[in-house]
């Protein structure tokens, strides 16, 4: 699963035309199956008798209706563009995911990045719109009713990395580098590793082992260097999202691609480590196999050059 927070802008036409993935019309309602989520207040100043199928050009009116009422609100960087704008896109490989499953990815993500706090019905208005095969476009005004500007987390780049981590975890869904290494690559890797040389004697055994521990740091998803360094990856790709100039937006789009790559790293070096044998595992020395079991020891050499 992979996020994408775009620059803001100054209305929700432009954005919601590229979630739609087609212009803003006057003529097309959106159901509960395109808009799978919205803000809660929504519901509570919407009376029951009026419709609830509006046209894409009413939402947008709905969006941006909080910058007309309040045209001197601004950020705490005077940034007067108030459009809040996220993509969320799916492996190509994913399932397809359900209504209530898309509604529960918009509201941990806007959790996090602050835009949503559970029972606040004077919040900002934000949508979810589910318009385009696995891909979910949230939709934010950052101008809260009472005109004050909407305050979001400052860590936003790892924490929104994280529970992107456990939202795949939790939904069965892939991660962005294709969900690691080929199991059946891993399986045979582990097979050769189990069948050590002749006479491999107990200092390989702990040498595997040290160097599995080895792998098992850099790979760690907390204090692991790399983990350290794709988060400074994906901070830096979000500072330069918000950069006025053509060239932030590409380059921030480089580097998250850079982010996604190193955690492939660390799941390729987690199941590395996961294969290499270690002292409690590792079978007894191959001549003494050969004392106990001559059938056994012969078949074994021949299986692992099979293998290989």
């Amino acid at each position: 699963m992979i996020i994408r927070i775009h620059p803001r802008h100054f209305t929700p036409a432009e954005p919601l035309t590229e979630a739609l993935g087609r212009p803003v019309s006057n003529h097309e309602g959106l159901t509960a199956y395109t808009v799978v989520a919205h803000w809660p207040g929504l519901d509570h100043s919407t009376p029951d008798d009026e419709q609830k199928t509006w046209t894409s050009a009413e939402w947008a009116e709905h969006l941006d209706a909080p910058s007309w009422q309040h045209p001197d609100a601004a950020s705490s960087q005077d940034d007067v563009r108030s459009i809040w704008h996220a993509e969320v896109r799916l492996h190509p490989s994913d399932r397809d995911l359900t209504g209530p499953e898309w509604s529960e990815i918009a509201h941990r993500i806007l959790r996090i990045v602050g835009i949503h706090r559970p029972g606040d019905d004077r919040g900002c208005r934000w949508i979810a719109v589910q318009a385009q095969p696995g891909r979910l476009d949230l939709l934010a005004n950052l101008i809260r009713p009472d005109g004050t500007w909407t305050t979001q987390h400052r860590r936003v780049p790892p924490v929104l990395a994280a529970e992107c981590r456990r939202i795949e975890t939790e939904l069965d869904l892939r991660s962005p580098e294709g969900g690691g290494p080929d199991p059946e690559q891993t399986a045979r890797f582990a097979q050769r590793a189990a069948l050590p040389a002749n006479g491999a004697s107990p200092g390989t055994v702990d040498a595997a082992t040290q160097l599995a521990g080895l792998l098992r740091q850099l790979a760690d998803e907390n204090t692991g260097p790399l983990a350290t360094v794709r988060g400074l990856v994906e901070h830096t790709a979000h500072r330069l999202d918000h950069l006025p100039h053509t060239y932030g937006p590409a380059a921030g789009h480089q580097l998250e691609l850079i982010a996604r790559r190193l955690h492939g790293i660390q799941q390729d070096l987690d199941a590395t480590a996961r294969a290499l044998p270690t002292a409690a595992v590792l079978p007894a020395p191959l001549s003494t196999r050969m004392a106990t079991s001559p059938v056994i020891a012969t078949a074994a050499p021949a299986s692992g050059n099979q293998q290989r």
